[in-house]
Order: C-alpha cells, then sequence, then structure tokens
C-alpha cells in the first residue's frame, strides 16, 4: 500500500489490495471514526502511527487472515462477540443450533444447559441473554478460549458457569435438561481445511486430527456419553458438517434415543442433529 496520510487517500490505496468493505472497517477501527466521518472529511489527517497500524493490518489481510481476528469481534446472532486466534470465527451456520436450542428451553421453568467444546462462547452466551431464566455451564479444554468466553459473558452481561476440561469430564454426576455442541467435525485432510481463511483458526477446533477418519470420532463421544449427563427426556443437539446429518441421526437411533430429528441452516443444509432421552 502506497504512503498515504489522509483518510480517503489510505482507504483508496487499501482498497487496490483488498476488499473496499474490508479496506474501510479496518480503516474504522484504527481511526475509531465512523463511517460517516470517514466519508465527510476524507481529507482528515492520520498520525503516522495510525497510518503504521492500517498499513499493517491491510498487509495480513491481504495474506488472507480472517478479518474478524484482525477486528477482534465478530457479530453472531445480532450481537457483538470478542475473537482471537484461540477461537473459531463465528458463523450463521450455527444459528440454528442456537435456534433449536431456545426452543426446547423456554418451556422450561429454569432450564439447565450445559455447552461442550464452547470457544468464544457463542452458543451459551447467547442462551444466556435470550433466555435469562436459563442456568449456563460451558466447557472447553483450551484455557485462551476461555478467556475469550469469559469475556463475552461479562461484555454481555450474563451469567455462565465456566470449565476446563475434555467434554463432560468436569461435570461429575451433574445432569442438564439440554446439551448443545459445535464440536470438531471437518475431516482430517479435507481440502477445505487450506481455504477461506482456515489456516488461521485453531485446527484443534475444526478436526479430530485423525488421518483417514469420518470427522464423527467427537460426536462419537458425546452421543455415548451423554445419557450419563442428561435429565429424564432432557435434549442433545450437535452441530455437524453438510454431509453428516444421515450417520448422526443413525447413531442416535442405535443407541436408543427418541425422537431423532435433524434442522437445516439458512442454505437449507442439514446443519444441526439431536434426540430426546427417553
Amino acid at each position: 500500500m502506497e504512503h498515504a496520510l489522509s483518510f480517503g487517500a489510505a482507504w483508496c490505496a487499501a482498497s487496490q489490495c483488498i476488499d473496499r468493505l474490508d479496506a474501510r472497517l479496518l480503516l474504522e477501527h484504527v481511526t475509531a471514526f465512523r463511517h460517516a466521518d470517514l466519508i465527510a472529511r476524507p481529507e482528515q489527517a492520520m498520525s503516522t502511527d495510525q497510518f503504521s497500524r492500517y498499513e499493517s493490518l491491510v498487509a495480513r489481510r491481504s495474506a488472507g487472515e480472517p478479518l474478524a481476528y484482525l477486528l477482534g469481534s465478530a457479530d453472531f446472532y445480532g450481537l457483538e462477540f470478542f475473537v482471537s486466534p484461540a477461537v473459531l470465527i463465528p458463523r450463521p451456520d450455527t444459528e440454528v443450533l442456537v435456534a433449536i436450542a431456545l426452543e426446547k428451553a423456554v418451556s422450561l421453568a429454569a432450564p439447565r444447559i450445559v455447552d461442550l467444546g464452547t470457544g468464544s462462547g457463542i452458543v451459551a452466551v447467547t442462551l444466556a441473554h435470550l433466555c435469562p431464566t436459563a442456568k449456563l455451564t460451558a466447557i472447553d479444554v483450551s484455557p485462551a478460549a476461555l478467556e475469550v468466553a469469559s469475556a463475552n459473558a461479562a461484555h454481555h452481561g450474563v451469567q455462565v458457569t465456566f470449565l476446563a476440561g475434555d467434554w463432560y469430564a468436569p461435570l461429575g454426576g451433574v445432569r442438564f435438561d439440554l446439551i448443545v455442541s459445535n464440536p470438531p467435525y471437518v475431516t482430517e485432510g479435507d481440502p477445505h481445511l487450506q481455504q477461506n481463511g482456515l489456516p488461521f483458526e485453531p485446527r484443534v477446533a475444526l478436526t479430530d486430527g485423525i488421518v483417514g477418519g469420518d470427522g464423527l470420532a467427537c460426536i462419537r463421544s458425546i452421543i455415548s456419553a451423554a445419557p450419563s449427563h442428561l435429565l429424564p427426556g432432557g435434549w442433545l443437539l450437535i452441530e455437524h458438517g453438510y454431509d453428516q446429518a444421515w450417520p448422526v441421526r443413525d447413531l442416535l437411533h442405535t443407541q436408543g434415543w427418541v425422537d431423532v430429528a435433524s434442522w437445516c441452516d439458512l442454505a437449507m443444509i442439514e446443519r444441526v442433529s439431536g434426540a430426546r432421552l427417553p
């Protein structure tokens, strides 16, 4: 990007390297100016420090680093969430998991919900925000992810109990009305892992790392142990890959769950499957 010390010149120069909207959002992030300010006063001078920071961010975006990591936040379900390279970037695909969980939760006076592999906490925090009577617990194996999730809970003023550990390990014998999870499900070696900014996201949150596997190892673990942590009639809801609905339903049927079903995301792809404990 050529040297430029006015907002307008910097924005124009950056737009030659990256998407124009991305260039604008990064400029707003660095300068704390709003879009209207940038339009009204394009001749406004940037400080040398601002320009240096902006130039660095544009270069990183040009190299493929996701915009959300550069901005430090992303939107989900109409809410803003902090993100870092320690967590996955929120995606609209996951909104159906929240919608179905909310549908199950609102019928209960004070539902107890656990979110397995919470990452940035988007599912747990959004459910706590939308269902204030719910008691949320969220688990992740990554301490860095739990720091981000805790910051998001504080940001939205909700109460969530965060626990560090592998899936159900920190829970002991506690049981819940609802278990929700967006676990790693991308098959190791899938070419998509090298595209769309995914190389910058935490690999452990994307795939189970089993070469030659089917991506369902974590889902199998969650399903098999779920009955020990659900109250009678409780629900298990799991997000999965675009082609995994049938095998996930088959796992649930085989293990004796009832009301087995799948739900589509906005692209009409079966994205979440779940069932009820008899």
